[in-house]
């Protein structure tokens, strides 16, 4: 099986492959997951200048293209890779992908979802129309696709696929070690890892953790995160409050490296979100084994086993999030159980195998048609 993917958003002009794969991690990301199933992968990067990379195995193409030549020009880089499926990134450029389409017909097409919304309601008949185009696509949880599906949206005849958005390199480490290194501590030492907006809520999740600490004297969050338009109100609930007052530690943004030594100093993560495309600082804190307690939505319930590793509770509800927090310190699944979840389902292995099942369902269907 040979899949090609493209990411038609362009690369900034003046950045450099190098930068290319440092900035958008996920390129390779996906592409070295899907190789690791023993698929072959070709990637097309859209950019400002050519240049052709061959990177852990796999073939990277930058092409500079635009104008109503674009996808001709696709086409024809296409037509010379000859790829069995093609996986387009981004539910945005359905257009793009009617346009290959209508150039290589007989080419499945796969599109993954990155947090796209469906098109607004007088903008829809284009739209469904250039999704037919999809052979499959993917989101991270099947609930993740129902606002298209209730706008009607997709043709009855595409696949749809639970896949996660990507995975991550992160590993499990000595916690003593973390701890030491980071200065974090706690009974349980509580981490949030997530901007500090509305969508994240961590005002319901610092009213939480007042409520658990009659119960989890010992409790310590400690909070990273960069866009912070809520910072102001957040420094004002704790500071009012003695139940967070110096419990509460506003650490701010801090390099990705980072984030890893902190996560193994973790006992748990901790979210707030009211909604996910996929949920990445989750990835991440599962995969260096630390326990969940994050909110019960779609993503979270994908990532987590519906809840069976971790805990879920209701968006907005306090008393609910404190409640998980007393549960999992008291009985909390251990690294090496929740880094188990992690390797069984969401590594860069699971994701590979994930998406060599449905590369192989939409081949199929084109070849001999559905089912």
């Amino acid at each position: 099986m040979h899949v090609a993917q493209i990411n038609f958003l362009p690369v900034p002009a003046g950045l450099a492959s190098a930068d290319v794969f440092e900035q958008w991690p996920t390129l390779a990301d996906v592409a070295e997951a899907v190789a690791s199933a023993g698929t072959r992968v070709s990637v097309i990067q859209l950019a400002t200048r050519p240049e052709r990379v061959l990177r852990n195995g796999i073939d990277y193409r930058f092409i500079p293209v635009s104008g109503a030549q674009r996808a001709r020009r696709l086409a024809d880089v296409l037509g010379e890779i000859r790829p069995d499926v093609l996986h387009v990134h981004s539910l945005g450029f359905a257009a793009d992908a009617f346009a290959l389409a209508r150039c290589l017909p007989s080419l499945p097409i796969v599109i993954q979802d990155h947090a796209d919304r469906p098109p607004r309601r007088w903008r829809r008949p284009w739209w469904r129309r250039w999704y037919a185009a999809a052979a499959g696509i993917a989101f991270t949880a099947a609930e993740l696709a129902q606002p298209f599906t209730r706008a009607g949206l997709f043709a009855p005849r595409t696949r749809l696929f639970a896949i996660p958005e990507s995975s991550s390199r992160f590993t499990p480490g000595e916690r003593d070690r973390a701890r030491a290194e980071t200065g974090l501590h706690g009974e349980p030492c509580v981490l949030w890892v997530g901007h500090l907006n509305s969508g994240k809520d961590p005002l319901t999740v610092l009213d939480g953790v007042a409520r658990a600490v009659a119960r989890l004297p010992g409790l310590q969050l400690w909070c990273v995160f960069g866009n912070a338009p809520l910072l102001d109100v957040v420094q004002q609930r704790i500071a009012h409050d003695p139940r967070l007052a110096g419990r509460v530690h506003l650490l701010g943004k801090v390099a990705h490296a980072r984030v890893e030594t902190l996560m193994r100093a973790a006992d748990l993560f901790v979210a707030g979100s009211h909604a996910e495309g996929c949920g990445y600082s989750l990835l991440e804190a599962l995969a260096c084994g630390v326990a969940p307690v994050v909110t019960d939505i779609p993503a979270f319930r994908a990532l987590t086993d519906d809840g069976r590793v971790g805990r879920l509770w209701p968006c907005g509800d306090a008393a609910a999030l404190a409640e998980a927090l007393v549960a999992t310190a008291a009985h909390p699944p251990s690294p090496a159980q929740v880094r188990t979840h992690f390797d069984a389902t969401l590594s860069f292995a699971a994701l590979g195998r994930r998406w060599a099942d449905a590369y192989a369902q939409v081949r199929a269907d084109r070849l001999w048609g559905p089912g």
